[in-house]
Formats: C-alpha cells, structure tokens, sequence
C-alpha cells in the first residue's frame, strides 16, 4: 500500500447481499465518477474509476493489451485495483486478466460460479491463488456500495445453471446519483427475458450485450432500457457484429451510439446529472 492511501475493506456476505466499504484518505481525492470502454479488439474491457481513485475493473479483453489501456488511466506507480469483476469465463473477457492479477495489486477478485475447462482460465485461477488475491462469486441480488455509488448483480439468480457461458454473464446495474448503467457482459436472449420481467431497466446508458451479436437480439428489452448512450465493445470480426438490426432499435430509441472499434476507447464523465462522452 502506498503511504498516500489508507485502505479498508470490509466484505459482508449475508445470504445474498455482500457489500464493500472502503474507506480511503487521499491528498487531493477526484470527485467525478469516470467510465472508460476500453478499445481491445474483440473482445470487453471496462474500468469504473470512482471519487477517491477507487477503481473497478470489469472484463479484461482478450490479451495483455489491456496493460496497455489501463496505463493511459491510471498513473504508472498506482498498482493498486480494488475490485475486479470477470463477467463469464470466455477468453475475449478474461484472457488479460491473467497479466492484470500478474501486474497489480487487487482487493477483490469476482467470479459468477461459471466454470471453463480451457487451460487459460486454469491458469488465471492458479495465478490468482499463487497472488493469494481474495475470490468471491456474484448472483442475483448480491451489491457493493461504496459513498453513494452501488453495483446490484440483476443476473444469474444463486445456483443457476448452463452449458452457454454467454447465459452466465453478471448483469452489473450500477448506480449513483448522475447515471444508471447496465453492464450485460454477452448475455443472451434468455437472460434478457429473466430480467425484463423482474426490474425496471430504463437507464442512462448500457453495454450492449455480446458485442451486438444477433444471438442477444431482443426488441422489447433494448427498448425498456431505453438508453441515452449505447456503447459496443466491439473488433474486427467475422460474425458480423454489429448486427445491423440491433443498431436500427438503438437508432429507433435515439440512442446515441459509441463503438470501440470505430470510436477507440470511450470515456463518459458522470458529473452534476451530465454524461460527458469523450471519444474519437
């Protein structure tokens, strides 16, 4: 730990809800929340970097490029990561993660439950036993709270089980008083219906699900969220996402749109009920 930071984390697992305090003392603390969608390629990569330089990470993208994102972030002797949350097993998501719990130091490492047989994420858990970092896993209705920031898991419900990792993505509703954003990782159809029948979903802004795969093509839940800002982590790729479908309900919601593969890496600033949208 640095001497300019003084951290506590507290973590309380009572049936379904854990929540997180951590209490920081910072010279000059940073009091807007900042989102960062990172380019990758094809894969998903995002950082939530909160007041106080609490940072959350969500998904690594494919490969150690995502070293390469995080230092345009954060600062070169910060290696520090509080939270990190891996939305499902699939290399596209995970495969950085392994050099990111390699290169920081990390609070807090979230897992859904979802297991893979690849020898990638047998090799990202044993690294995350040889760091001897903290795993917890996330279901329905599990949160963490930090101020007045929250990030409730609106999916999978506890033990549920699938074949399709995609189906065991966390659905991350995050939270504060400027913004909602949905975090969908590559839920499919079924996931969607789940929680379109449960909660309310209209928010600010989502991540578009499986990076615009037709497979996650479902009108009536992309039109009750009804997004201001609609972010595709996407690359360059042979299963035609985008699927133009999709974009033609974003364009019919007014969504407005932001994509990693033509945008780069998309910063949205949440400060006094605006979303600052930085992006090429």
């Amino acid at each position: 730990m640095k001497n300019s930071k003084w951290v506590i984390f507290i973590g309380c697992l009572i049936v379904f809800n854990l929540f997180v305090w951590r209490e920081i003392i910072f010279n000059s603390p940073d009091k807007k929340t900042g989102i960062y969608f990172f380019d990758v390629g094809q894969g998903d990569s995002k950082i939530a970097i909160l007041p106080g330089n609490v940072k959350i990470l969500i998904d690594g993208g494919p490969n150690k490029k995502i070293l390469e994102k995080l230092s345009e972030v954060i600062s070169p002797t910060d290696r520090y990561i509080d939270l990190v949350i891996l939305s499902h097993p699939h290399i596209d998501h995970f495969g950085g993660l392994i050099d990111v719990v390699k290169r920081y130091q990390i609070g807090i490492f979230v897992l859904t439950g979802a297991y893979s047989d690849s020898s990638a994420f047998k090799e990202l858990l044993k690294t995350l036993k040889e760091k001897n970092i903290k795993t917890i896993t996330f279901a329905e209705k599990d949160k963490i709270t930090y101020q007045n920031n929250e990030i409730k898991t609106l999916f999978p419900p506890n033990g549920f089980k699938t074949k399709d990792l995609n189906d065991a993505s966390l659905i991350l509703d995050f939270k504060n008083e400027f913004a909602r954003i949905l975090f969908t990782g590559d839920l499919g159809t079924k996931g969607e219906d789940y929680i379109l029948k449960k909660y309310d979903l209209k928010s600010d802004i989502i991540k578009i699900p499986h990076h615009g795969s037709k497979a996650s093509f479902n009108e009536e839940f992309l039109k009750a969220v009804n997004p201001k800002i609609s972010v595709i982590e996407v690359g360059k790729n042979s299963y035609g996402h985008p699927a133009p479908v999709i974009l033609e309900i974003l364009k019919e919601v007014k969504s407005q749109i932001f994509r990693t593969d033509k945008n780069g890496t998309i910063k949205i600033i949440l400060d006094n009920y605006k979303l600052n949208v930085f992006a090429k």
